[in-house]
């Protein structure tokens, strides 16, 4: 689901049911949706309308046995519920036809639900709370396992750092990020447990929507990434908001850039905060003081309870100023990765997680990110990973050979490229971009196709990303 209200509602349901949560990305294909079913083995699935067509085609393929699907009006009040329904579904069109036999109405489900007793589940903190699925260098889709103990201790951990200048049961958050997102699921629980009233924003893309609500609602803080704020102050309705509110925005998922830090504090006369986290850390890390002493370029110190530290290759602890890999120890670092012990051993360290980011630490203990080790393409906060991509490119008849790299954009901060090598000299880049489009979700869709007549390769024949970065 997008961000719906019918969402924290079935996510709370569900951990006081003792089950594990795992989050689904509501743009997936149909084939991204199976993998992610199939690998995490879940029974049960709670899914907007809009999308249940996927599952139908993929449902007989995994072990999923109950369906609860909900429509974007449900739990609003009577009658806007039933005319926002009728619009989305018969108006705009945007639920497709589908036929699922197990499946409830998410109403239907609650009152079923609600005549039934409830029967209390022990749960340790060392149990599972959520799959939150991620990847790494091979490309493959893991889910990190976070326990009730990491997720209530970055939720500690947030509203620790955030009790510096917030008051407790009295903000106002704007959540346009999407919950299933890690950032978005540990703020938004952060906020809730800090007493703070949520706004959650459906589809933050409908900026006329988005700026409709942050004229309605006398917010005081918000979370976005660094592409968010700048196309909000991109839109001509921006000026018409009053931010006389407004206390602090918080940026993550993605590199803050200086210019649109600059120009969303000089508008809105507030704090702009970067803070840096991975979904193995649930994922606050690294944050920014909430006052004049935070370091625009730095993800800021480390979180209460929290150590960092930069290691060489071979594995040396580095001192102030030395460029070596990120580590991180606290109690949000994850359990490890569901049913893959070998991928967890190489992030694990003797309690310390292994990020894959080259950072720097100064004499004052801010830390700065200066590469990224992974070869991950990080598309508006999301991750892509090159072998999916190259993958699915590789199955096209007319393609020898592919490599898929991160090219800088000034929408997204990064976008995804591939260089092709042709089978078929009459090859379009079109005809490439048109097939990823069959399975993959849009913005792992390459935007640029560059046909080379060979890739460049070490000696054992493994592609140079790099060299094609630099390139």
């Amino acid at each position: 689901m997008p961000n719906l209200l019918q969402y924290p509602i079935a996510v709370f349901g569900a951990l006081r049911a003792g089950l594990i949560v795992v989050n689904v990305n509501p743009l997936y294909t149909a084939r991204e949706m199976q993998y992610q079913l199939k690998d995490s083995g879940a029974k049960a699935i709670v899914i907007l309308a809009n999308y249940a067509h996927l599952l139908e085609q993929i449902i007989k393929d995994t072990e999923i046995e109950s369906v609860i699907v909900t429509e974007i009006g449900d739990l609003l009040k009577f009658p806007k519920n039933i005319l926002v329904n009728f619009v989305v579904k018969f108006i705009k069109k945007m639920v497709p036809p589908f036929e699922i036999k197990q499946a409830y109405k998410y109403n239907e489900s609650l009152e079923l639900g609600s005549i039934k007793s409830l029967v209390p589940v022990e749960i340790s903190n060392h149990d599972i709370a959520f799959l939150q699925y991620t990847g790494g260098t091979t490309g493959v889709s893991k889910g990190a396992m976070l326990t009730h103990r990491n997720m209530v201790a970055n939720m500690v951990q947030v509203t620790t750092w955030l009790s510096t200048r917030l008051e407790r049961g009295v903000e106002i958050a704007l959540a346009p990020l999407p919950i299933y997102h890690i950032f978005a699921l540990t703020a938004c629980l952060g906020f809730m447990s800090f007493g703070s009233h949520n706004i959650l924003v459906t589809n933050p893309r409908d900026f006329k929507s988005f700026i409709a609500d942050m004229k309605k609602y006398p917010f005081t803080l918000m979370t976005g990434v660094n592409t968010l704020f700048n196309a909000l102050m991109n839109q001509p309705q921006f000026s018409e908001i009053n931010f006389k509110s407004v206390k602090v925005s918080l940026a993550g998922g993605m590199a803050l850039q200086r210019a649109v830090y600059e120009r969303w504090t000089s508008i809105t006369q507030s704090l702009l905060i970067e803070g840096f986290g991975l979904t193995e850390t649930s994922p606050l890390a690294c944050a920014n003081p909430l006052n004049k002493d935070a370091r625009v370029g730095t993800i800021g110190l480390p979180v209460s309870s929290t150590e960092v530290k930069v290691i060489s290759e071979d594995g040396n602890e580095l001192g102030v100023g030395g460029i070596g890999e990120l580590c991180i120890k606290g109690p949000q670092v994850m359990k490890g990765y569901w049913q893959r012990p070998d991928e967890t051993s190489k992030v694990l360290k003797d309690g310390w997680l292994l990020t894959g980011d080259i950072a720097t630490i100064d004499e004052d203990g801010f830390v700065k990110i200066v590469d990224r080790k992974k070869d991950m393409i990080l598309v508006s906060g999301f991750n892509v990973y090159p072998n999916e991509v190259e993958d699915v490119i590789a199955a096209h008849p007319g393609v020898l050979e592919v490599a898929a790299v991160g090219i800088p954009d000034p929408n997204s901060g990064e976008a995804v490229k591939v260089v092709v090598v042709r089978k078929d000299p009459n090859l379009t880049s079109e005809s490439v971009i048109e097939f990823a489009r069959k399975s993959l979700t849009n913005y792992k869709i390459p935007r640029v196709v560059e046909f080379r007549t060979e890739l460049p390769k070490t000696n054992v024949g493994k592609i140079l990303r790099r060299a094609l970065r630099e390139a």
